[in-house]
């Protein structure tokens, strides 16, 4: 396969241009408004809004640079992002769009509406057959694969479990539902944390498949019955019901690729990452910790394995920040990343997303 082109540009600037119309000049130069026919076309901006209490999530100024574009050319355009599955302030709907209004992320700021992708309990999903290795058939947020054309908007940092979050993260596990989620953390089922469980029956009622029996105002799941779908997570008024997050990380890894497929096959997508504020854990944490390098730049490509591994790279050829946790561990594996978080790999996922023929691994980098 002949490389890809990923487009970049440092975070210099002059008194004729800020960063703004920095990246607004990248993403013309990527091709992005030439490569794709916007008009008339619903098109999703996946991106995290950020948990309450984190502040290294990307500003609301740069998705306004992309609105902007998008409706320049007749597009109808939206922000969005699904459900999570953890505890937090982003679990339901209604809680994501309060996070995502504190951090910024309103039409005022914007130029465009949110929409949370997977529904008010996150179970609005589609289910998109793809045969993967892992996955047989993704369940992806329902106004996500409701769009025409899917544009990517990534914040790029450090992650516990996969390495590095990144592009494929951004979108194969932030576009997965609450059942998605749960297959891609999960080898087994959710449980009752009976101590905070008060027995008010939520998750009996919404459970499909007659799964969770109240004993003495408690309850309990049968995990024979159970098909892992997520629902009682969601429902549960005291955050009782918990995942057991026992997936491998190389596992989780080929997972998140496939989902990524799922996401973008058979339709336009381009994507954008900025390799900005790089903390070492996901901005799905309410605090952001001290960034492992240096603010690099911006990056932008229609092949999202090329993006990820081109910023991968220029993350490894930076030097550490003084006082970083990157700074405090030992420095064995010549990788930021790895060294930061040594029992992950995050080159599983690049290679089975090679293998699935997401993209290329091999890059042509550009600079403008």
């Amino acid at each position: 396969m002949s490389q890809s082109n990923v487009y970049f540009t440092n975070f210099r600037t002059t008194f004729q241009e800020n960063l703004l119309q920095k990246l607004e000049r990248l993403v013309k130069k990527a091709g992005m408004l030439e490569g794709i026919d916007f008009n008339n076309k619903y098109t999703a901006i996946k991106i995290h809004f950020g948990e309450p209490g984190n502040l290294s999530y990307l500003r609301p100024n740069y998705s306004k640079v992309i609105v902007d574009l998008i409706k320049s050319q007749g597009g109808k355009v939206f922000l969005t992002d699904c459900n999570t599955l953890y505890v937090g302030g982003r679990k339901n709907a209604l809680d994501h769009l309060d996070a995502a209004y504190e951090n910024g992320y309103n039409p005022f700021a914007t130029g465009c509406h949110v929409l949370i992708a997977d529904g008010l309990k996150g179970t609005d999903e589609t289910l998109v057959p793809i045969d993967g290795e892992y996955i047989k058939e993704a369940k992806i947020g329902r106004a996500i694969m409701d769009a025409d054309i899917f544009i990517s908007l990534t914040h790029f940092k450090g992650h516990e479990s996969t390495g590095f979050g990144g592009t494929m993260k951004n979108i194969g596990m932030g576009c997965g539902s609450r059942a998605g989620k749960m297959e891609m953390h999960n080898a087994g089922k959710p449980h009752v944390v009976t101590s905070k469980c008060v027995g008010c029956g939520a998750c009996q009622k919404n459970c499909a498949h007659s799964a969770i029996t109240i004993t003495e105002r408690k309850a309990s799941i049968d995990h024979d019955k159970c098909v892992g779908c997520g629902r009682c997570i969601g429902v549960c008024p005291m955050d009782a019901v918990d995942s057991a997050c026992d997936e491998s990380n190389d596992i989780l890894n080929c997972k998140i690729a496939e989902y990524t497929y799922a996401v973008l096959k058979d339709r336009p997508h381009f994507h954008i990452s900025l390799v900005v504020d790089v903390s070492p854990y996901c901005d799905c944490h309410a605090e952001n910790d001290v960034p492992i390098v240096p603010n690099v730049g911006m990056f932008a490509s229609f092949d999202p394995v090329a993006l990820d591994m081109a910023c991968v790279d220029a993350v490894n050829r930076q030097p550490v920040t003084p006082g970083s946790i990157l700074s405090e561990k030992p420095h064995t594996h010549h990788d930021h990343f790895t060294d930061t978080h040594p029992d992950t790999n995050w080159e599983s996922a690049i290679d089975h997303a090679v293998k699935m023929g997401l993209g290329n691994k091999e890059y042509n980098l550009i600079t403008i």
